[in-house]
Formats: C-alpha cells, sequence, structure tokens
C-alpha cells in the first residue's frame, strides 16, 4: 500500500525550511523531502524520508512514484540568479529539465491515482525584465502579464516553467486519442526578494537586504552591490510561507489565474540601511555598486500589482514594515549572533 504524502524539492533552502517546520508542526501530512545536500538536523524529524538526491535523477523520481502517493508537490528546488548567470547552462538544466521532470512525475501520480496532483511553484520577479531604469520608475506597480522578458537565466527558466505549468495544467497531450482526464493543477507565486532570519542568504541578487542585516549582526563591514537609491519589492519568509500554504488550499474555481503576483513592502537600499542603523548602530555599510548586478536589479520592479491574489484568495500579508523587522528579523537575528 503506497503512503500519501507531500514531496517538497529544494527542502533545504530557506522556503524549504519555513514550509517543512510550518507542515511538520501541524502534524497532518506526511513529508517526503528531497535535495542535493544533507538536511539540516532542526527540520529533519518532521520529514519520512528525507531523501539526499538530484532532481535530474530520473532514476530517483520514478522510485518515488512508485513507493508513495503524492498529493501535492512544492518544488522549491532551484539555482538562483546570481548563481545561474555564472553557469547558465547548469541552472538550465537544473531549473527548467529538472522542473519538466517533477511535473512529468505529478502527471503520472495523477494517473496512478485517478485524482488531480497540485503542483506548487515559486516564480520570482526575475521573471520580469523592465527595459531602462527610466520606465521602470515610471511603470510604479507591474501587473502578471507586463514587462516579461528577463534579463537572466534565471529569469528565463522561472519565466519558461510557468508556461510548462500552464501547458501541463490545461493543454497536456491535448491531440492524444487517450487525453488524460485527470492533470495536474499548477499554482505558482511570483515571489519578490524574500527576507528569512532562520537561514543565511544565498546567493539571490535581491540579498543585499538580509545580507546587510547579517553582516551588521556578525560586527562586520558590508559592501552592498547596488546603488542607495535601489527599490525593491520584500517579503518576510513567513508570510511567503503562509502564502504558499493558502494559495494550496484554495478552491481552483476562485482562482483566475495560474501566476499570481505577491508583496509587502518595498524599500531603498539606504531606507534598509537606516533600519539597520536604527538597530545596529555601529553597523559598517558601504554602497559599491556591482555594474552587472546592478543592472539586473534595474530591470525588475520597484513594486508589483498583488491586487489579484487579494480578490481571488484573500492574500493579505502580516508583517509590514515595521513588524518585520521589529518583532521578525532584528529579534531572530540578535539572537542567533548574540555569542
Amino acid at each position: 500500500m503506497r503512503k500519501e504524502v507531500v514531496l517538497i524539492t529544494g527542502a533545504n533552502g530557506e522556503i524549504g525550511h519555513g514550509l517543512i517546520s510550518h507542515l511538520g508542526q501541524r502534524g497532518d501530512v506526511q513529508i517526503v523531502a528531497l535535495d542535493v545536500s544533507p538536511l539540516d538536523e532542526s527540520i529533519r524529524g518532521y520529514c519520512h524520508p528525507f531523501i539526499q538526491g538530484d532532481i535530474l535523477d530520473t532514476m530517483l523520481l520514478g522510485r518515488l512514484v512508485a513507493e508513495y502517493e503524492i498529493r501535492t508537490i512544492y518544488h522549491l528546488a532551484s539555482i538562483l540568479s546570481t548563481k545561474a548567470e555564472y553557469n547558465p547552462e547548469t541552472a538550465h538544466r537544473v531549473n527548467v529539465e529538472g522542473t519538466l521532470n517533477l511535473l512529468r512525475l505529478a502527471v503520472e501520480q495523477a494517473a496512478w491515482q485517478g485524482k488531480t496532483v497540485k503542483f506548487l511553484y515559486p516564480s520570482s520577479i526575475a521573471a520580469y525584465g523592465i527595459p531602462t531604469l527610466e520606465l521602470k520608475n515610471q511603470v510604479g506597480k507591474v501587473k502578471e502579464e507586463q514587462y516579461l522578458e528577463p534579463f537572466t537565466m534565471y529569469g528565463c527558466n522561472k519565466l519558461y516553467c510557468e508556461h510548462l505549468g500552464r501547458y501541463y495544467t490545461r493543454h497536456y497531450r491535448q491531440l492524444a486519442a487517450d487525453k488524460p482526464r485527470n492533470n495536474i493543477d499548477f499554482r505558482c507565486l511570483r515571489f519578490p526578494g524574500l527576507i528569512s532570519a532562520v537561514t543565511t542568504p544565498t546567493g539571490g541578487t535581491s540579498d543585499y537586504g538580509p545580507e546587510m542585516v547579517h553582516y551588521a549582526a556578525r560586527g562586520e563591514a558590508y559592501n552592498c552591490f547596488v546603488r542607495k537609491d535601489t527599490r525593491l519589492p520584500f517579503m518576510m519568509m513567513p508570510d511567503a510561507v503562509r502564502s504558499l500554504l493558502e494559495l494550496e488550499a484554495a478552491p481552483r474555481d476562485k482562482l483566475s489565474k495560474l501566476v499570481y503576483n505577491i508583496t509587502s513592502f518595498s524599500l531603498t537600499a539606504e531606507e534598509f540601511h537606516k533600519i539597520v542603523l536604527e538597530h545596529f548602530p555601529d553597523a559598517k555599510v558601504s554602497f559599491q555598486p556591482h555594474l552587472a548586478r546592478q543592472g539586473i536589479v534595474d530591470s525588475w520592479p520597484q513594486d508589483v500589482d498583488d491586487s489579484a491574489a487579494r480578490y481571488d484568495w484573500n492574500w493579505k500579508p502580516e508583517y509590514d514594515i515595521n513588524r518585520a523587522f521589529k518583532e521578525y528579523l532584528i529579534p531572530a537575528i540578535k539572537e542567533k549572533y548574540k555569542e
């Protein structure tokens, strides 16, 4: 008898930590976690089992199909924007071919179970590409369908995987005589820059904000790689995890989109710096823009329109700027580095 489970790929990443902790504490689902790296001991106890392996390993994924009844997939595994630019071909293999493998797994699971399998996918504001800084400053909040010409391999990967999810949900094998009746239910969130108090930043191009806080807490000088006036949307990790769970729980007939923007607040790098100085007066931060990384950040919107998510499934962030820093981020990071 196969066990009914939730599959989480990229389990050791920032979102994975938060999601596994939340689902594990809730205790109403069995989690199968997958990551190429050993799983953090703090969340390992919630996973039954943890499998150290690669989403490009089709033999491994085939074993999952045979052993488990996977009802929901949270596909979090990816190579992030900065690292992807150093090795774009590897990023494409992991981000696109890996996602295609998981979509195929979901289709096989749906066929075995005779039920639709939910597929939750975190995309990114990297899917956008605004051609000039002047235009970025003019357009303000960007809707889901606007300016989709990404400047990075990571952004290209995310945008293409959004389209793959749409295809597998609505059009998979549309000309086949035995077209599947039970398909996948792809649901995607375009996240802004995500900030976690639990895990340290891991190479995202929007990580200059959280890096500033972590460096200050450790008493280390930080060279910020963007200009002071650089503005991006951000979100705290607890809101990101909650948004995935809320979207997963939303009735399909209430959802007008497969891909939704969500956000909490927008800050400039200088505003980030001022908040850091309020809590760490001795923080040493210099602004030394990296020309190429600055160009990437300048192509991303300074804010996004998340009205569709607010209307369709009542999305609303719990952490505004004040709560985000004073109640969540600063106390947790001070505790992390207090010794």
